[in-house]
C-alpha cells in the first residue's frame, strides 16, 4: 500500500474505532435507539470510504503492475481477485 494511502486509512480506522467505542457506550447507557442506528450508519459509511481507498490503491498498484508486466496469468489472477471482492461486497 502506498504510504499516503496507508497513513490516511490508519487515521480513518482510528476514528472508526472511536466511533465503535462510542456506540458501545451508547448501548451501555441505554441511549435512544434511533441515535444508535444513526451512529451505526455513520460507521458503515466510514468503513465504505476505507474500502474504496484500499481498492483504489490496489488497482493503482497491484492491478496496474500486472497489466504492465505482460504476464497473462498474473493479469487473470488480479482480475479474478477484483471480481471476487466486488461480488462479496455487493452481497
Amino acid at each position: 500500500m502506498a504510504k499516503p494511502s496507508k497513513s490516511s486509512n490508519l487515521k480513518r480506522l482510528s476514528r472508526i474505532e472511536g466511533q465503535v467505542r462510542g456506540l458501545m457506550r451508547m448501548i451501555e447507557e441505554d441511549r435512544y435507539c434511533i441515535d444508535i442506528v444513526t451512529q451505526i450508519a455513520a460507521v458503515r459509511a466510514a468503513l465504505c470510504r476505507v474500502e474504496e481507498e484500499v481498492l483504489q490503491d490496489h488497482i493503482a498498484h497491484c492491478v496496474e503492475h500486472a497489466i504492465v508486466s505482460g504476464n497473462a496469468a498474473d493479469q487473470r489472477r488480479k482480475i479474478k481477485e477484483l471480481m471476487d471482492v466486488l461480488s462479496r461486497a455487493s452481497r
